[in-house]
């Protein structure tokens, strides 16, 4: 709690300001007490009167309201790379404990962290492994070789000892317990369900997880799943290899009235389930794109970098991020679907096509890259970098 003391500079009403330092606020300021109507009538006037009394409210509540304000967060944390472990084909997991060897932020399932590479890259991972476990934290990667680089600096680079900075965590996935849960994953995009399914399974809870991918040799922690499920038959296991690529129908049989599907996995198979959702009757669908999302009905724009910087010409199917992302692989980004504010970066002149979330914009005078166009066919905006 806060107090507040009042020092006077003076005895009488005569002898000028008087100074309030409210000690909780770290702010002062000066109440003007009135002099004398004149020499030969002693009575303040009433109106400087008045004011004299309301002036040291109304300068309280100010200073109430500033220490009310959210202050930013610095949610940013040394990690250590303490393990890499080849769960899959072309797919490691990564362990990291705090740097300093002090627990970890706790998380949900669902939860990711934002990785600052040791080239500058920042990509986002899913957290896969177990959120009471305050000492570690696990990702996995799947080493993507036409990708934009992320990805092959993880397999290549990181070994146990290695460090670096994360942000979060955070969590734009949520899973919420109760009910009956399908949970759909398409090969690396198990990482965000893997901790859902193991809460869905301590609470439980009628669950069900398919879980897809190109061959079982190319699918991470199904020992981990195996042990979940156990004989239940709640684990459904389908691969290209054997079961041929499955329909959008066949992932979504189990989703009967008043069922919750969690899914994760390519851009393509996510937008066949979204179509064929609502002939399930489920009762939501929830989703998370470990790729970004195809531009669709998209047109070219130029993007400048600087008011003297060069100009990139941003094709009618590529995002501005992916475009700058190649000019300069230090890019920041995280969800590259407009809700995270990760890839805002500030418009000096241009009109913008705004779209993701306007929390996640803020203002119009910024754009998410990762969404946002020219307002025109063939417009230029120039960024402030």
């Amino acid at each position: 709690m806060s107090t507040e003391t009042e020092t006077g500079t003076g005895a009488g009403p005569e002898t000028g300001p008087e100074t309030r330092t409210g000690t909780g606020t770290g702010t002062e300021y000066d109440v003007w007490t009135p002099p004398p109507r004149s020499a030969t009538d002693p009575r303040p006037d009433p109106v400087l009167a008045l004011l004299a009394r309301v002036t040291p409210f109304l300068l309280w509540q100010s200073a109430r309201r500033k220490r009310r304000e959210p202050r930013p967060v610095d949610r940013s944390l040394r990690l250590v790379v303490t393990e890499v472990r080849q769960e899959a084909e072309d797919v490691v997991s990564l362990r990291f404990a705090a740097a300093d060897g002090g627990p970890l932020p706790g998380w949900h399932p669902g939860s990711h962290l934002d990785l600052d590479l040791p080239s500058g890259r920042r990509r986002q991972y899913s957290l896969c492994g177990d959120p009471g476990d305050r000492t570690t934290y696990r990702i996995a990667v799947r080493r993507l070789a036409n990708g934009e680089g992320g990805s092959r600096e993880i397999h290549e680079t990181l070994t146990p000892g290695t460090e670096l900075r994360a942000h979060g965590p955070r969590n734009a996935f949520a899973y919420a317990p109760g009910g009956a849960c399908l949970f759909i994953a398409g090969g690396i995009g198990i990482t965000p369900i893997l901790p859902m399914v193991r809460a869905a399974a301590a609470a439980g809870a009628d669950w069900r997880l398919v879980y897809t991918g190109r061959s079982r040799a190319t699918l991470p922690f199904l020992d981990e799943l195996d042990a979940i499920a156990g004989a239940s038959g709640r684990l459904t296991v389908r691969t290209d290899d054997t079961d041929g690529i499955p329909t959008p129908e066949q992932l979504l049989s189990a989703a009967g009235p008043g069922t919750s599907v969690y899914f994760c996995g390519p851009p393509p198979l996510i937008t066949a389930v979204r179509e064929a959702f609502p002939a399930t009757g489920a009762r939501g669908l929830h989703f998370e794109r470990f790729a970004a999302a195809p531009v669709v009905d998209g047109t070219p724009f130029e993007l400048q970098l600087g008011p003297d910087g060069p100009v990139l010409a941003v094709p009618a199917d590529r995002s501005a991020l992916s475009v700058l992302a190649e000019q300069r692989p230090e890019t920041g980004y995280s969800c590259r679907q407009g809700f995270c504010g990760t890839c805002r970066l500030p418009v000096l002149t241009g009109d913008v096509a705004h779209a993701g979330s306007p929390t996640a914009r803020r203002t119009d005078a910024n754009m998410l890259i990762c969404v946002s166009r020219a307002a025109s066919e063939g417009g230029r905006i120039t960024l402030d970098v």
